[in-house]
């Protein structure tokens, strides 16, 4: 007989009514936890975190277990205490946003119940809910009617899955190439990707992670506003030795840094022409599908073979919350694998359908129920609102930096990222001063914002990033945000100046 009963399993009816309590405890230190934290993130640094939090993290084993209670309430104050607070408006770092209330709601019903959307009898609902949430998406990227998607556990894992699927149905077919690792040893071809200069970091880890090298992908650079364009990737591809077969091209629908949007139209023309597949990474622009205003931006989206969307990064969803989508179907084909305990075939013969040639997981989690919940509570008018007025503060940001003498943008706004520096009297320093300003606020504990590279004639010089994707940011708190930067800059160049007398 083991120490527990039915109410320590939180999917049956007793371990519901356990949890409903938990809830409340784990709500209140939760709270309270961030009430002890000044602003958006804990002053001090690391050093003063690990050392505020060093009894929890010295006790995660103990030789005797605790109460659900004790077990859990340290830890939760501790976490909250230690966390980022992502609802803040002095957070404007990555993207990595705020949780709808709905969404963490529906979180916690996936976690009781523990559904695996792989086959019909482990996840029943769950699979006939995302089958749904994906036909939605396809509809809304403007996919055609033989598109489907899956839930993936986060972008990067979208993006390889689409490398993998484009290597084995258009590399395969363009080469005639085994794609066994011997087949692709002994090849007459080398397959190559192309891509961005500013496409995400996982786009090259998943052409490495697909077996194709480290050195597979074609890197084309952007132009100074960070769009990849048509004409761009035609030069690049004359330059290919006639032994170099680009079967795929990977475009980029907002990036990571400028927010920017290739040239989705020109790039869906040229993949046609030369038969190769296209790609489009749309992790951070999703939620612009929304809007009928910025949705142009996005024109060509629809001519893509697969798609890449994240609902983590601006659709105020608990991570994980991607999808890979796919214009047909039939291309999820060479992930599929029949097992004999999980998906014979004379079970979905007789009408019990299964996901499990869509990933590479087995045991996947229930992720699309707070999406459905999210977009049930919002609806597209109410997601249009908020996406639209989180690109209203961001330009709000970019004409504040235009007027102030000491900031530099380094491009305009695009979608709800700005990127720009600060500029000391001494600009040799701008480096150093804007890294130090920016460790600054962290470490008083007042404002987070992000740090990047962007060339100045050609060298590469630091520059701070504010991304805003928090919907009740107000145009006060942007301009708290530039104030608390431009003090922070001043301070620094203070701090040097003592420093050098």
């Amino acid at each position: 007989m083991t120490g527990i009963d039915l109410s320590s399993l939180a999917g049956s009816d007793e371990g519901l009514r356990a949890l409903q309590g938990l809830v409340q405890a784990v709500t209140e230190a939760a709270r309270a936890g961030a009430r002890r934290r000044p602003g958006p993130v804990a002053p001090g640094g690391p050093v003063r975190a690990a050392e505020r939090s060093g009894d929890v993290l010295r006790q995660v084993l103990p030789e005797e277990g605790l109460t659900d209670v004790q077990a859990l309430v340290p830890l939760v104050e501790a976490f909250a205490w230690g966390s980022v607070d992502l609802a803040s408006p002095a957070t404007a770092a990555f993207l990595q946003c705020p949780s709808l209330t709905v969404a963490a709601a529906a979180d916690l019903v996936v976690s009781a119940f523990n559904q695996s959307v792989d086959v019909w009898d482990s996840g029943p609902f769950a699979l006939e809910l995302e089958k749904s949430v994906m036909a939605g998406l396809c509809r809304l990227v403007g996919l055609p009617d033989t598109a489907t998607g899956v839930m993936t556990p986060g972008g990067s894992i979208a993006n390889l899955l689409a490398v993998i699927i484009a290597r084995d149905v258009r590399g395969s077919a363009l080469s005639g190439i085994d794609l066994t690792e011997e087949g692709l040893q002994a090849a007459p071809y080398r397959l190559r990707i192309v891509c961005s200069a500013e496409a995400h970091v996982s786009v090259e880890r998943a052409v490495a992670a697909a077996g194709l090298g480290n050195t597979a992908a074609l890197v084309v650079g952007a132009g100074p506003d960070g769009r990849m364009t048509a004409d761009a990737v035609r030069t690049a591809l004359a330059g290919l030795p006639a032994d170099h077969l680009p079967f795929a091209l990977l475009a980029t629908a907002g990036t990571t840094d400028l927010g920017a949007v290739d040239e989705l139209p020109g790039l869906a023309a040229l993949a046609r022409e030369r038969g190769m597949w296209l790609h489009i990474d749309a992790a951070y622009g999703a939620g612009m599908l929304f809007s009928p205003r910025l949705r142009p931006l996005f024109t060509g989206i629809e001519q893509a073979d697969s798609v890449t969307l994240d609902w983590h990064k601006f659709g105020w969803q608990p991570a994980s919350s991607s999808v890979l989508l796919l214009a047909d179907a039939r291309n999820f084909d060479p992930l599929s694998r029949e097992v004999p305990y999980l998906n014979p075939s004379d079970d979905e013969e007789a009408g019990f359908p299964n996901q499990l040639g869509r990933t590479l997981e087995t045991t996947r989690r229930a992720d699309v129920l707070k999406v459905a919940a999210s977009f049930r509570h919002l609806g597209r008018r109410g997601m249009a609102e908020l996406i639209d007025h989180c690109h209203a503060m961001a330009r709000h940001a970019e004409r504040l930096v235009a007027a102030h003498p000491k900031l530099e943008a380094a491009a305009s706004v695009i979608l709800t990222r700005l990127v720009f520096r600060y500029l000391p009297e001494r600009r040799d320093l701008a480096d150093e001063i804007n890294a130090g300003l920016r460790r600054r606020l962290l470490n008083e504990g007042r404002v987070v914002i992000g740090r990047t590279v962007r060339h100045i004639d050609a060298v590469p010089r630091i520059h701070l990033k504010l991304t805003l994707i928090n919907p009740v940011t107000t145009p006060r708190d942007v301009e708290d945000l530039i104030d608390a930067v431009v003090r922070a800059g001043e301070a620094e160049e203070c701090a040097h100046q003592g420093e050098s007398s």
